[in-house]
């Protein structure tokens, strides 16, 4: 699995009919410590998810192993949304919370 963020929407009014109905979504790849990487991937939405939050997602078979992607012709898909990422003892991202602000602190 991989973190990424969601940086937009990917509309396709002309597909194969299996992915009819499944919402895609633009990631961009973040290394471990938080920062943005080049790479981005267009992942078929599992979760739910939505512009700007961070999530896990998976590729290649793996990416096929969900109830919404099963023998599906999809190489990604979004698995979950973070709430809290730590690393070596340190706060890297907090998802918003009622009344709190995200907080986002990749390490650099």
């Amino acid at each position: 699995m991989f973190l990424g963020r969601v940086v937009g929407t990917v509309v396709s009014s002309q597909k194969v009919s299996s992915l009819t109905g499944l919402k895609l979504l633009s990631v961009k790849q973040l290394d471990v410590s938080g920062r943005e990487k080049d790479s981005y991937v267009v992942a078929v939405d599992t979760v739910d998810a939505n512009v700007g939050e961070i999530v896990l997602y998976a590729t290649g078979s793996a990416a096929r192993q969900s109830d919404r992607t099963n023998n599906k012709p999809v190489d990604a898909a979004i698995m979950a949304i973070v709430d809290t990422w730590e690393l070596e003892g340190r706060v890297i991202y907090q998802k918003e919370q009622a009344g709190q602000p995200e907080q986002f602190n990749p390490m650099g």
